[in-house]
């Protein structure tokens, strides 16, 4: 629907007077939280898991090949296809105007219950790590997000965990991707029901490029992290 006044009361769309909560994680890096951000996200979910083609991925672990323990898709404006949901094309356009980025589009991921997750990784395919923006919308299921630094050269620091709900938006910002990590918290046993994130992802080329293999690279035994940046 074209007419914000039109929207009926259960359609999915943008809370535009939800608040918004910066979190400084350190002197360059910083998460901004907005729950409730996207207004009936249970709605949506439900639609793009039934719309969106989800799709498994395989990836080279050591000496064997694994299922990656998610299903993703993604949307590109060079696809020529339509957005999966009329709320997604809102919530670009707000996510856009309000950090003054443009998206080329977004990527989608379907945590299946408790046994899909991810591990700590940072976003390094992003190569330029000095200054990022990733907006996470989760849908669905509410499942614990922890962030951490990337090295605890000083005093522990304790995991933090922001546990977005349906609707709730996280934004990850500055030096986010270079020195801290992010997980979705493995919950094998427990029956969920379908966890949605939606990624929108913004770099700018400045700094040095991180040089290493990325998260999907093949993986082999005598690795050594590469601490580049």
């Amino acid at each position: 629907m074209s007419c914000w006044h039109s929207l009926e009361v259960s359609d999915p769309h943008v809370n535009r007077d939800a608040p918004v909560e910066r979190i400084q994680l350190d002197g360059e890096s910083w998460v901004d939280v907005s729950r409730g951000w996207m207004e009936n996200g249970d709605n949506l979910a439900a639609a793009l898991l039934e719309a969106v083609p989800w799709r498994s991925s395989r990836l080279f672990r050591y000496d064997h090949v694994v299922e990656e323990r998610r299903l993703g898709s993604m949307w590109s404006r060079r696809s020529g296809l339509p957005v999966p949901h009329p709320a997604l094309a809102e919530a670009t356009r707000v996510l856009q105007r309000r950090y003054g980025v443009t998206f080329d589009g977004f990527g989608m991921i379907q945590y299946r219950d408790g046994s899909d997750g991810q591990g700590f990784h940072r976003d390094t395919d992003m190569r330029w790590l000095d200054d990022t923006l990733i907006a996470v919308l989760s849908l669905g299921a509410q499942r614990p997000w922890l962030i951490r630094p990337w090295r605890r050269d000083g005093p522990s620091v304790a995991d933090l965990d922001l546990s977005p709900a349906s609707g709730d938006l996280l934004v990850m910002g500055g030096r986010s991707q270079a020195d801290w990590m992010h997980s979705v918290a493995y919950q094998p046993g427990r029956r969920l029901e379908p966890r949605v994130s939606i990624q929108w992802r913004w770099v700018r080329k400045t700094g040095r490029p991180y040089v290493g293999t990325g998260y999907r690279a093949a993986r082999n035994f005598g690795d050594r992290p590469n601490r580049a940046r």
